[in-house]
């Protein structure tokens, strides 16, 4: 789900070590319901990795009993996260995926919206999220899959590659995370080896259809758009909207649909052998 611009929330410096995420909108908070549904479902004590601003945290929190902790590395979001009242009792800290501040087996569950798939060092957050699970604890993030297939949204991730592609070097977004936490063959290339069992995979389509000008809100509203000035996106959205209007429906809606991937996977019971001499 990645032109040269980044999925949106939080600043580009902080994508590139621990996480930049998507806003709880429409699509996003489907992504956060099957986390808490199919990820997390009886856990007691749970970890957000890259907490942002603590939507997810928060919806968590509606489980009672429950004992909450996020990690991020911007300062900003976590005091935002400070303000829902929800959140009074988590713990809220300022730190990297890979150190993260916690004891070994501090959680049995770790939740990851959006923003494993753009850490750099996959293998030490894995290892990490390894050491603070207790065994058996499970691991569960939500990775973008892209577009549908023939309908708005990829014509903008079309334009906005065309349009990023045209900026200057120095204004470009280099690259983020790992290719491999896109697909469960190569999460499974990197959980493996910390400890994690298979992988299970649903793909979930996000459906935000609707009037054109609804579609590019929600569309742009999925990047962040920092490198482009304010010329270039208004440029970006009249050619946006001149083209997705031969896809246009007489009632005036818009196809526009993109997948998400919820991934799961356990952190394996540790065996102890007998040795007899």
């Amino acid at each position: 789900m990645r032109a040269a611009a980044v999925p949106r929330s939080g600043s580009r410096a902080r994508a590139r070590s621990t996480s930049v995420r998507a806003p709880l909108g429409p699509a996003s908070s489907t992504a956060a319901r099957a986390l808490c549904r199919t990820g997390v479902a009886g856990s007691r004590q749970v970890l957000d990795l890259g907490c942002g601003d603590g939507l997810l945290l928060e919806l968590l929190s509606r489980s009672d009993g429950r004992q909450l902790a996020g990690v991020d590395l911007s300062p900003q979001s976590l005091a935002l996260a400070r303000r829902r009242p929800a959140l009074s009792g988590a713990r809220l800290e300022e730190g990297r995926a890979q150190e993260l501040p916690f004891a070994d087996g501090s959680f049995d569950a770790c939740v990851s919206h959006m923003a494993l798939m753009l850490m750099g060092e996959i293998e030490q957050v894995a290892a990490e999220i390894a050491r603070v699970l207790s065994p058996g604890g499970v691991l569960a993030c939500v990775v973008g899959g892209g577009a549908v297939g023939g309908e708005a949204y990829g014509r903008f991730v079309r334009l906005l590659r065309s349009t990023v592609g045209e900026l200057p070097a120095s204004r470009r977004i280099p690259a983020l995370g790992d290719r491999r936490t896109r697909s469960r063959e190569g999460l499974g290339e990197i959980l493996g080896p910390a400890g994690f069992s298979a992988v299970d995979w649903e793909t979930i389509p996000i459906d935000l259809s609707g009037p054109v000008a609804q579609v590019w809100t929600a569309v742009s509203g999925l990047y962040d758009l920092g490198p482009l000035d304010r010329a270039t996106v208004e440029r970006l959205r009249e050619t946006f909207f001149a083209e997705v209007g031969e896809m246009t429906a007489p009632d005036g809606q818009v196809p526009c649909g993109f997948k998400i991937h919820v991934a799961t996977a356990r952190l394996r019971e540790k065996t102890v052998q007998n040795l007899s001499c």
